[in-house]
């Protein structure tokens, strides 16, 4: 069911694919707002930290916040038995998509294309790594029973993901950018609650773990452009690659 739309996004990021190699007159016209270091400002990472200690938490045993996860599941199952609504399986991508999306339509984004897209693959890495080892550590299983790798919620960490990367972008043109990402990210999280496939603490550290891989890809970000680029234009062409129901990117880097 997702292959389509991962087709769908691939042809987008291909249309928009760029060798981001400029003279000087297309870096006038671009904004580059990856300058150098900034401070760290650890206020920013209080909510994914809180967040994603709602749901540790949940995994010390008999508590209030797994015994919601338990109320909230049965009451979720007696209103709505058979709901089965999958588009969170799309909605966890829109986010993204809207950053190239407003850009290809003239509502320039913070950063280039290079960068941008780099920032948002190492975002993805950083994320699906930590998810991916939690989920197996853990071991917790769905509330369909369906399998051991409930904690935490992939959908809902991409989505959150994907919508701090909306923020980064665009919250400096208006909030409303910022409050629309986070809003379908907030329903991908819900619909995962109503499709039955995860617990509330599950969305909840998801939601962190997302936040939380972007804020610090656009922290450290810089210090790894000026390691590997000098803060030289970045001289690459950056390619979606989809194979075997995989999502990546391809970079090529020239010197």
């Amino acid at each position: 069911m997702q292959k389509p739309l991962l087709t769908f996004l691939l042809l987008i990021f291909s249309n928009l694919q760029t060798f981001s190699q400029v003279d000087s007159a297309k870096i006038a016209q671009d904004t580059v707002a990856v300058k150098g270091p900034t401070k760290v400002n650890f206020k920013s990472l209080a909510i994914p930290a809180a967040f994603i200690s709602y749901g540790l938490i949940s995994l010390t045993g008999d508590n209030a916040i797994r015994r919601l996860d338990f109320t909230t599941n049965a009451e979720l199952r007696e209103d709505h038995p058979d709901f089965a609504f999958k588009v969170d399986n799309y909605t966890r991508y829109v986010p993204a998509v809207a950053v190239y999306a407003l850009d290809f339509l003239g509502v320039k984004a913070k950063n280039n294309m290079a960068d941008r897209t780099i920032m948002l693959a190492t975002s993805l890495v950083v994320a699906s790594a930590s998810v991916g080892a939690l989920k197996i550590i853990v071991g917790r299983t769905r509330p369909n029973s369906l399998n051991n790798v409930s904690f935490p919620s992939g959908h809902t960490a991409l989505a959150f993901m994907t919508a701090e990367f909306l923020n980064q972008e665009y919250k400096d043109h208006s909030v409303w950018y910022s409050i629309s990402g986070y809003a379908m990210a907030t329903g991908t999280g819900i619909l995962r609650l109503y499709n039955n496939a995860h617990w509330v603490s599950d969305v909840v550290a998801g939601a962190g773990f997302g936040i939380l891989s972007t804020k610090v890809t656009y922290l450290v970000y810089p210090y790894i452009r000026k390691k590997l680029f000098h803060n030289k234009p970045v001289n690459m062409m950056i390619s979606p690659d989809y194979q075997n129901g995989n999502m990546g990117f391809s970079l090529i880097k020239r010197f």
